[in-house]
């Protein structure tokens, strides 16, 4: 049976992009330096955009920074992207509190992380979305991060809430490609599947799933729109080298993916400044110069880009 929500939400596939919340020396939103980041995806041919999620920093903005946040995605969109916006909490009444306002200010869809730090059992996950879903009209995708949340959303807890029809789609950041093998069948076919782990991605998509709610497209957006338009072409051999090309971004960026090591390359690529908000702390030289190299690798060695970074200069 075709799920009318999901139905209505044929941009959530390809590599979308967990966009960073960008600030300026007095700790204030710099807008400018979010516009050039909504257009550099909209560029690529991006199909949607997240904000005030993960790399947005959404655990130390105010409602009003969330607000306006939200607002201006839309805003600078126009209609030309989607605009998914971060409305998860720990608290069920905040999480439809953040929610509501998300489809106030004019968001396509929310992303809502599975409970953090109470550490709630299968069943009251699955009442905590329940009532989430209630609460709005916007699609909701479901963040499933263990690593972050210290629970997991299990298979049999994804199979009830995929069978509820305000439910588009997971973003599934365990990095567990058998279990996408594992539940493909058994969720509605239009429910839609996507990574949030950028090291195994192309393993993902090859494996049937429908795209990477990504950090690393924040850096680089035309190499992972090839990787994902080849491998929707069957073209392996073709996705896997320019996965190649990429890997050493990874590696230097996604350890302990947090906004520094991302906003320190965007840095780079005169697209953002470098400072995070406490508890976060920008990186320290040794990690900044294995960043620098990386970024300059990508740019040096895929033939796909053009002039505008050509000023890199490996380390």
């Amino acid at each position: 049976m075709t799920n009318p929500i999901n139905s209505s939400t044929p941009w959530l596939t390809g590599f979308i992009a967990d966009l960073p919340t960008p600030f300026d020396a007095n700790d204030r939103i710099d807008w400018g330096s979010f516009e050039m980041l909504c257009e550099q995806q909209i560029r690529s041919g991006a199909r949607a955009v997240l904000v005030a999620e993960t790399m947005g920093e959404a655990s130390t903005l105010t409602l009003t920074e969330h607000d306006a946040l939200i607002g201006a995605a839309v805003a600078i969109s126009c209609g030309r992207v989607a605009v998914i916006a971060g409305a998860g909490s720990n608290s069920t009444s905040q999480a439809i509190d953040l929610t509501r306002r998300a489809e106030a200010n004019g968001a396509d869809a929310v992303m809502s992380v599975v409970p953090y730090y109470n550490k709630p059992m299968q069943s009251g996950i699955v009442a905590h979305f329940s009532a989430i879903a209630q609460a709005t009209a916007l699609p909701i995708v479901l963040h499933d991060a263990p690593g972050r949340t210290a629970r997991e959303l299990s298979d049999e807890t994804m199979q009830r809430l995929a069978d509820i029809p305000r439910f588009a789609g997971a973003k599934d950041a365990t990095g567990d490609i058998a279990r996408l093998v594992r539940l493909r069948s058994k969720l509605p076919p239009d429910f839609h599947l996507l990574t949030g782990d950028d090291s195994t991605a192309g393993a993902y998509l090859a494996a049937g799933g429908d795209g990477c709610v990504s950090i690393l497209s924040n850096i680089a957006p035309d190499l992972c729109r090839s990787i994902y338009q080849y491998c929707r072409q069957a073209d392996l051999v073709s996705s896997r080298t320019l996965a190649a090309h990429l890997a050493p971004l990874g590696q230097a960026v996604l350890p302990d993916a947090t906004p520094a090591a991302l906003k320190y390359a965007l840095c780079l690529l005169g697209l953002a400044a470098p400072w995070v908000r406490l508890p976060l702390v920008e990186l320290d030289q040794s990690a900044k110069m294995a960043v620098a190299k990386a970024v300059a690798g990508v740019f040096l060695s895929y033939r796909g880009y053009g002039g505008e970074h050509r000023d890199l200069i490996a380390v």
